[in-house]
C-alpha cells in the first residue's frame, strides 16, 4: 500500500501509538518511536502513547496523551518490560476518546490486545516490524519455537491495513514467508547532534589514545543476539596487521552480557550507556566503528555512526545494506562471513588516505538522512489506512 496522496489532506489525526519501549529508554524501538511522535506532533497531529510504566515515571493524568498499563520484566533486559494484555482498558478508553488510527509497534500481548479492540470498534490498524524475535530464538537456545513465532508474527501482522518494515532486506525477509501487505519506511538520523565536530580530545586522552591512534568503537546493546563475540577477534585482526598502529577497543552500551565481554576483552574501555552529547561526542571521538550484528532490522547506529564520519564496518544487510557503498563510504561483508568482515576491518587501514576518504563519503551521505521525509511518509501511510478503513468498514473480531 503506498501512503495516501496528503497534498489536499490537512485534517489532523487522532492517532494512538502502542509499544513496550519509549524514551528515555535506550534502544534503537524506542529512539525511532520518540522521533516519529515527536514528527507527528509538530506537523499538528493529536498522539496518544500506550505503553508499560518506566521505573521513575512521573504521574499521568488522563488526558496528558499517555496511557500506562502494567507489565512484566524482561529477562536479562533489566529495565523493559512485556506489557500485559489490557483489552477491556483499551475498550473503555477507546469507546470515549476514538482514535482515526493505531500504530502498533509490538506484537507481545498489549500489541495483540490492542489489535483485537481495534478490529472489535472497526478503527484502522498499521503496525510495525521492529524486532527479529524469530531470530532471537536462535540465539538464547530456544530453536524449537522459531517456526511457531514466525506463525504467529506473520497471523498478527496480517490483520492489520499495512506492516511497515525499516529495510528493504527486511521486506525480502517476511515477503519470503508470506507476509502480506508490507511497506518500507527507513529511519533517519539527526545529523546535527551526530557530527564530527563533537570530536573531543580530552575523552581521547582518557581513552590513552593521541591524534594518529585509532579508537575502534561499538555502540550498542551488550547481548547475545548482536554477535558480539566476532567483536574482539575483528578487533585483535587489526591489531595484529598493524602492529605499528596504536588502537583501542571502546565500548558503549549496557546490556546482560557486560561482565562476561570485560573478561573476555580485559584491555577494552567500557563506556557503559550513554545518551544525547554524550553519545554524540563518544561515536566522533571513534575512528572506525564494527557492527557484527545479524539480526537487526534496520540498525539505527550504523546511521548514527556515519553521521558522526566513522569509518562503519558492518554486514551487507539492513542499513547498512541501503546506506554503505562498499570501500566508498564504509566497507561490507556477506552476512555471516566473519573472514570476509575482519578483512573489510582491515582494509580500512591499509593507507592512510582510505579511512580519511571514507570518513569523508560516510558524513556527506548521512547528513542528508534526516528525519522529516520519515515522519511525512509515515504519515501518508496512517492516512493512507484511514482510508481504507472508512472505504470498507471493519468491526469484525479476531478469531
Amino acid at each position: 500500500m503506498a501512503p495516501a496522496d496528503t497534498g489536499a489532506m490537512t485534517t489532523a489525526l487522532h492517532i494512538t501509538l502502542i509499544s513496550e519501549t519509549y524514551p528515555p529508554e535506550i534502544n534503537g524501538v524506542a529512539n525511532t518511536l520518540g522521533r516519529l511522535c515527536e514528527g507527528l506532533r509538530a506537523r499538528g497531529h493529536r498522539v496518544e502513547l500506550v505503553r508499560p510504566r518506566q521505573g521513575d515515571d512521573p504521574q499521568h493524568s488522563a488526558d496528558d496523551g499517555v496511557l500506562l498499563c502494567r507489565g512484566w520484566p524482561l529477562p536479562g533486559y533489566p529495565g523493559l518490560q512485556w506489557g500485559q494484555s489490557s483489552m477491556h482498558k483499551l475498550l473503555r478508553r477507546w469507546k470515549r476518546q476514538r482514535p482515526d488510527v493505531l500504530y502498533i509497534a509490538t506484537e507481545g500481548p498489549l500489541g495483540l490486545s490492542a489489535l483485537r479492540a481495534a478490529r472489535r470498534l472497526g478503527i484502522a490498524v498499521v503496525s510495525g516490524f521492529h524486532t527479529n524475535f524469530q531470530q532471537y530464538t536462535h540465539q538464547y537456545g530456544f530453536s524449537l519455537l522459531t517456526r511457531l513465532l514466525t506463525h504467529y508474527l506473520r497471523w498478527f501482522h496480517n490483520r492489520s491495513a499495512l506492516t511497515l518494515v525499516p529495510s528493504v532486506s527486511q521486506r525480502l525477509e517476511l515477503e519470503r514467508r508470506h507476509f502480506d501487505r508490507l511497506a518500507l519506511l527507513s529511519r533517519g538520523v539527526d545529523s546535527q547532534l551526530f557530527h564530527p565536530a563533537k570530536r573531543l580530545d580530552a575523552l581521547r586522552a582518557q581513552w590513552g589514545l593521541g591524534e594518529q591512534d585509532i579508537a575502534v568503537i561499538y555502540v550498542g546493546r551488550l547481548a547475545a543476539e548482536k554477535n558480539l563475540g566476532l567483536l574482539g577477534r575483528s578487533f585483535e585482526r587489526l591489531r595484529s596487521t598493524y602492529p605499528q598502529r596504536r588502537a583501542k577497543l571502546i565500548v558503549v552500551g549496557d546490556g546482560p552480557l557486560r561482565n562476561a565481554l570485560e573478561k573476555q576483552l580485559p584491555e577494552a574501555i567500557f563506556c557503559g550507556s550513554q545518551r544525547g552529547e554524550a553519545l554524540a561526542a563518544h561515536y566522533a571521538s571513534g575512528d572506525i566503528f564494527l557492527f557484527p550484528s545479524l539480526t537487526e532490522t534496520f540498525g539505527n547506529v550504523v546511521l548514527e555512526a556515519l553521521a558522526s564520519g566513522l569509518g562503519v564496518v558492518a554486514y551487507d544487510q539492513a542499513a547498512a545494506a541501503q546506506h554503505i557503498r562498499h570501500g566508498y563510504n564504509g566497507v561490507l561483508a556477506m552476512p555471516g562471513d566473519e573472514e570476509a568482515f575482519c578483512e573489510a576491518a582491515a582494509w580500512l587501514l591499509e593507507e592512510r588516505e582510505t579511512l580519511r576518504s571514507v570518513r569523508l563519503n560516510a558524513r556527506q551521505h548521512a547528513s542528508r538522512q534526516g528525519w522529516a521525509t520519515i515522519v511525512e511518509q509515515f504519515e501518508g501511510h496512517l492516512r493512507g489506512a484511514c482510508a481504507a478503513e472508512h472505504a470498507v468498514p471493519n468491526a469484525q473480531t479476531l478469531p
